[in-house]
């Protein structure tokens, strides 16, 4: 399995930006699916993103209804990291944000395709 590891959360402002980190260790994942999900208190863990490799060199992402148009995914292969960066935050953008990464390159956005889970990495969004 891959390690992953999240990094780039914080604290920041409404309307402000963030730029989340997921960087893997152990093996190469630029073959696999790489989502993100957040888990704000009290809730159930969200689905918000995921980038797929299609080919040689194409690629496949999809967003969720809430983040689309705010959130933007992309992938560099050299550092074996993927980023997620979050424009006009809100209040309710507020979280743990997860990186998770699914081997069989899936077009997924259930969490039980994915088989590595990073810890999550804290992001407050003060109004």
């Amino acid at each position: 399995q891959v390690q992953l590891v999240e990094s780039g959360g914080g604290l920041v402002q409404a309307g402000g930006s963030l730029r989340l980190s997921c960087t893997a260790s152990g093996r190469t994942f630029s073959r696999y699916t790489v989502g993100w999900f957040r888990q704000a208190p009290g809730k159930e863990r969200e689905f918000l993103a995921r980038i797929v490799r299609i080919g040689m060199s194409g690629t496949n992402i999809y967003y969720a209804n809430s983040v689309k148009g705010r959130f933007t995914l992309s992938r560099d292969d050299a550092e074996n990291a993927i980023y997620l960066q979050m424009n006009s935050l809100k209040s309710e953008d507020t979280a743990v944000y997860y990186c998770a990464a699914d081997r069989s390159g899936r077009f997924s956005t259930l969490e039980r395709f994915y088989d590595s889970w990073g810890r999550g990495t804290q992001v407050t969004i003060s109004s």
